[in-house]
This record gives C-alpha cells, sequence and structure tokens, in this order.
C-alpha cells in the first residue's frame, strides 16, 4: 500500500503510457527511499529493539518500544525519534532507557549523534523525566564513519546497529 500511494497513484497517467514506466521509476527512486523504505527500516529497528536487544544493550529490560517526537522550544521545531526504549525502575515507574535514530541510505555520524545528544538533553529537562543514563542507538543500513565507531569504543551508552547486528546479535 505504501509503494502504490507514494510512488505509482501519483504517477499513474505516466504509467498508463506505454515505455513510461522506466522513466518514471528512475523519478521516483528518492520518493521510493524516503516514503517506502526509511519508514519500514524503523518499524524493522523498532521490532528488533522490542524483540531481540538484549538488556545489556538497551541499558535495562524494556516494557514497551515506540516512536514519537519531542518538542524543541529554541528551534521551533519537533524532532523525531525513530525508536524509544521504556523500561521500568525500582520502584515500578516508568523509565526511558534508550532513544535511537534509523537511517537505510545514510552513512551515520557525528551530526546524528549530536541530534541524538540533544533529544536526551531536551528529555532531561522535562519535568519529572531522568534521561541521564538513556542510552543512544545508531541503526544504519549503510554503516558508520569511522569517527563515530571510535565514539562508540568502550562507551555502552552509545549503540551502534548495523545489518550484521540487526540480522545475527543482540
Amino acid at each position: 500500500m505504501s509503494f502504490y500511494h507514494a510512488v505509482m497513484r501519483p504517477e499513474w497517467s505516466e504509467l498508463e503510457r506505454p515505455g513510461h514506466a522506466a522513466d518514471v521509476w528512475a523519478r521516483s527512486q528518492a520518493t521510493f527511499l524516503s516514503k517506502v523504505v526509511g519508514p519500514h527500516f524503523e518499524q524493522v529497528c523498532r521490532a528488533w529493539t522490542r524483540w531481540y536487544a538484549s538488556p545489556e544493550t538497551l541499558g535495562g529490560h524494556r516494557v514497551r518500544v515506540q516512536s514519537g517526537t519531542i518538542p524543541d522550544p529554541a528551534a521551533r521545531t519537533g524532532l523525531e525519534v525513530d525508536v524509544a526504549v521504556f523500561g521500568r525502575d525500582d520502584h515500578g515507574r516508568e523509565t526511558l532507557l534508550a532513544i535511537g535514530e534509523a537511517k537505510w541510505k545514510a552513512r551515520m555520524g557525528r551530526a546524528h549523534l549530536a541530534r541524538l545528544e540533544r533529544i536526551r538533553e531536551l528529555l532531561a529537562t522535562r519535568a519529572g523525566g531522568d534521561a541521564t543514563h538513556t542510552r543512544l542507538l545508531c541503526f544504519s543500513g549503510d554503516g558508520f564513519t569511522d569517527d563515530l565507531r571510535t565514539a562508540a569504543t568502550d562507551n555502552p551508552e552509545l549503540q551502534l546497529v548495523d545489518l550484521e547486528r540487526l540480522y545475527s546479535g543482540s
């Protein structure tokens, strides 16, 4: 359905013309990646986090995984969180274990990490929230820059999840 609404429906008249499908597909690549593949990859990352990621990866036992948006008053915008992992503390109160960014066709680097750190900072300033130990998860279908890999070395608060880890590791 996503493919139909994102790619086929807007180009239907061109698709009905014989010999134009290749041109339509060439023009629709960016839309396909952003409206179909990207959201699907985000859902795969949430499913992996919910069912397969270990408590060591997430910083505790998860009870809920979802996506969301947090307002950034300084920038007058909302920041999307692709993966938000909730657990419970020793008193039964809900706590935010981890937040994550998922990018299918982008090599993730320091800018992605800075964005997650900004979201964590915003969450820490909210009343009643404690995000100081919230882990940062970077999911990428295209890999990570060397400087991001270096930042993740010996830092359990930053977890890098590539395709190999999605399919075989926790």
